[in-house]
């Protein structure tokens, strides 16, 4: 999304003192908020009354007929139009038409982890709404591991909307989740995204979008007119992920990606995210793939994301991406004109701009020229039209929504609402180490802790809350929330320059001490790629120097996104315990506490690799391959593919304060998979050196076979130890060990159980054998092996395994 440097921000401020001015001048325009009446209560553009006051007949205005599918209700809205009025509509602040009763709108909302009044969009906070419910980041509740927990929170932001929308301070188009994967661990937008995993990631945009645009678990027979609540965006398609690294920059960064790490990687997230959370909006990226931009790219926008998908929605340019192919990327020397009309056509149907040098959105700029000059055809404006306008009618921002309409302030910032923020922080902590169970710590044992660290951290009122945030409802710091947990609590500040003087002396006579440390947003964010994996501002060396004089092991919480080497902690016997809270909200104060204090057992899992810091002098950013690259050196990257020596913690760790076991009955799995005749086998590649067993079918075609396959076994999970707790059960497969280049392992399934202490339950699980087996050749054909697989079952000394023998009959017809 748009940058949060200080050069978007100014671009913002200089937009909205824009788009207001167009509102007072009589331009179209309008004040930020929905539609209003008198005392800024919710109306819908299809109202009798607002016709009358414009001195328009409703009546004579078929696309306000209820009655009338909606695609024929846009086919009248914009055949009434002018093409001046047509165009005026194609960017992030749309013009409206009043000739026609059609109103301005702004498109632009965010809702990363919340509600928030980022980019000059509709939404904002004021005395009616001072502020909205502050999740973690996405980092964080995507620890969770739980579904359930991903799609509550999209209900309550969800909910807070439509609330707010209702009182003029909304709109109801939001351009969230972030699902990028976490390719790299320098990428400084770590924060914003569920991780390394493309399953993980996918399932989280499937459960979060569905939270924010489900009405209720019908379907409807026409997808296209599905009621949704809030339109929410799954951005940034595709293979984005590099900000700013050592001179590459997003807005110029070319993309050089081989087919089967796109089909594997990176669209599989935006693919599950489509078919299967049925998102209504998908945003394009700056960056160009193989040369072409993403925003201008046919095969990805139309026959990809609307075709093979089935998109029903729009497609929305990340912020100025049209205009950064002609003043950036400089690409084949477009001009506005011709960079508009390529977009357009390639399926871009909303052009999201900031102001530049008098100029809005490309898209409203040039978008009369790209048809005048020939260049474009007006039959393409409307198709992006009826995309955007069919979208705010599945809004109700034509008819609206009669069951939403009584959600006013009372609906924002509930007690519910921030008792979820706080179970999403608790849920998504991440228990790395604990030695000598040196946690949970007991408040009737403790009546003295120091709190050391860095002010913003300890105080973390803005480090806690990350990026894309709005105003939330309050902040409960790990000062507030460690304090109420013992008589007497120390806070000992230091500094970035490592100073930390008064710290040694005074954790030799308290009970406890609790070191928060990390990073913050001028570390990773948006715009800015981390140079290394340590600690900032010296810290190392004062949390040696602190744990080296308190008479206890101390405990050290980590506030970061991305992982950190802590590898002088975790090999300090100093050092007791360590606890990633990542940036963990609003209420992230009272899950730190409750956590550490033992009223809450961690149950988290990492989402992505923790690296040593040589791993990044060993593979540059800039290589967007995940196999290792013998060629090059390159070791490979995320838990798929990275065999190296240099992870700190895996993929999928995370310790309790009790232990679990497993059992399953299931030992093998044998699956015999029919196929009509040999058009549905593909071949698959060894590995050197390897006997090739060459079957008659090596492997099934997924895209032309039925999958109606499945593997079932049952996982029985026992708490052994003396304390409830959560625990997430991880399953994995491994594909059979002479195939060529595929994944060490993949993870398939996974699923959070509550496990009381001295109890067992069970978890199920079916596997899909289409979903949970296939790899992606190199041919970039998803394909199911013969052979061997196994199932791995979680992670670590805890996992158990058994093997699924595939084999392919070869029908004759």
């Amino acid at each position: 999304m748009a940058s949060s440097s200080s050069r978007r921000r100014l671009a913002f401020l200089a937009t909205l003192v824009c788009a207001i001015a167009v509102s007072v001048s009589g331009g179209g325009g309008r004040e930020r908020g929905p539609i209003t009446t008198n005392g800024g209560n919710y109306t819908k553009v299809c109202d009798p009354a607002r016709f009358a006051a414009a001195g328009l007949d409703m009546a004579a205005f078929r696309y306000c007929d209820a009655s009338v599918p909606y695609a024929e209700r846009v086919r009248d809205l914009v055949g009434r139009m002018t093409l001046e009025e047509k165009v005026s509509n194609l960017g992030d602040r749309a013009g409206g038409a009043s000739r026609v009763g059609l109103p301005a709108y702004l498109w632009w909302g965010e809702a990363l982890h919340g509600v928030s009044d980022v980019g000059p969009g509709g939404t904002w906070f004021g005395d009616v709404v001072p502020g909205a419910t502050s999740f973690p980041l996405v980092i964080n509740s995507a620890a969770s591991f739980n579904e359930s927990l991903w799609r509550a929170i999209g209900g309550v932001v969800s909910t807070e909307i439509r609330a707010m929308y209702n009182l003029g301070h909304a709109e109801l188009t939001y351009w969230s989740p972030n699902i990028n994967v976490v390719r790299d661990p320098r990428w400084g937008r770590a924060s914003e995204t569920p991780g390394e995993d493309p399953f993980v990631v996918g399932r989280y945009a499937v459960s979060f979008v569905r939270g924010m645009q489900d009405m209720d678990a019908g379907g409807n027979a026409d997808p296209f007119s599905r009621p949704i609540k809030v339109s929410s965006c799954c951005k940034h398609y595709a293979a984005y992920d590099v900000d700013a690294w050592n001179g590459n920059d997003r807005l110029t960064f070319d993309a050089r990606v081989q087919e089967r790490d796109m089909v594997e990687t990176f669209e599989r997230p935006f693919e599950m995210c489509i078919r299967d959370g049925d998102a209504s909006c998908v945003m394009c990226s700056y960056n160009r793939i193989n040369g072409v931009p993403a925003c201008a790219d046919t095969r990805l926008l139309t026959e990809t994301v609307r075709r093979g998908w089935q998109l029903h929605g729009y497609i929305v340019s990340d912020c100025d991406s049209v205009r950064v192919m002609v003043r950036d990327a400089k690409w084949l020397n477009y001009t506005g004109v011709e960079a508009t009309a390529a977009s357009m056509k390639a399926g871009l149907d909303l052009d999201c701009g900031m102001f530049w040098e008098g100029v809005h959105d490309f898209f409203t700029t040039y978008g009369v020229d790209a048809v005048r000059q020939g260049k474009l055809k007006e039959s393409d404006v409307d198709n992006a039209l009826s995309n955007l306008y069919v979208t705010l009618m599945r809004l109700g921002f034509f008819d609206g929504i009669p069951e939403l309409e009584s959600l006013g302030a009372g609906d924002v910032c509930t007690e519910d609402h921030m008792e979820l923020a706080a179970d999403a922080a608790r849920q998504g902590m991440v228990l790395l180490k604990n030695d000598g169970a040196r946690l949970p710590l007991s408040s009737e044992k403790i009546n003295s802790a120091a709190l050391v660290g860095l002010l913003e951290h300890i105080n973390a009122t803005d480090v806690m809350l990350g990026d894309y945030r709005g105003k939330p409802c309050r902040v409960v710091t790990p000062y507030d929330g460690i304090r109420k947990m013992v008589n007497s609590t120390s806070v000992l500040a230091c500094d970035k320059k490592g100073a930390c003087e008064t710290a040694a002396a005074t954790v030799k006579t308290v009970d406890a001490t609790i070191v928060v440390a990390g990073l913050n947003m001028s570390v990773e964010r948006e715009s800015n790629d981390r140079e290394d994996l340590l600690l900032s501002w010296n810290q190392a060396n004062w949390i040696k120097a602190v744990a080296d004089a308190s008479p206890t092991p101390i405990v050290l919480v980590i506030m970061s996104a991305g992982g950190v080497d802590v590898s002088f902690a975790q090999d300090n016997p100093k050092i007791g315990a360590i606890v990633w809270a990542g940036y963990p909200g609003q209420e992230g104060g009272t899950a730190i506490a409750d956590v550490l204090f033992g009223k809450y057992n961690p149950g988290g899992r990492l989402p992505l690799t923790w690296y040593k810091n040589e791993y990044v002098s060993k593979i540059p950013m800039t290589s967007m391959a995940l196999r290792p690259d013998a060629e090059h050196g390159y070791p490979g990257r995320t838990y798929k593919f990275y065999g190296g020596e240099d992870v700190l913690y895996p993929f999928g760790h995370g310790l309790s304060y009790t232990n679990f076991t497993y059992e399953s009955d299931t030992t093998a799995a044998p699956v015999k998979i029919k196929v009509g005749d040999w058009e549905y086998c593909k071949q698959l590649t060894y590995k050197k050196g390897v006997t090739s067993p060459s079957p008659a079918c090596p492997a099934v075609n997924v895209a032309s076979h039925g999958c109606t396959e499945e593997v079932s076994f049952t996982v029985t999970v026992a708490n052994t130890g003396g304390v409830d707790g959560a625990h997430v059960v991880t399953v994995y497969t491994a594909p059979p060990g002479e195939v060529d280049g595929a994944p060490l392992k993949q993870l398939v399934a996974f699923r959070r159980v509550r496990v009381p202490a001295g109890a067992a339950v069970e978890a199920p699980f079916t596997l899909n054998v289409c979903k949970a087996f296939a790899i992606v050749e190199e041919t970039a054909y998803t394909v199911v092996p013969s052979g061997v697989s196994r199932v791995l079952v979680g992670d670590g000394a805890l996992s158990l395994s058994f093997p699924v023998n595939v084999k392919i009959d070869l029908a004759t017809s």
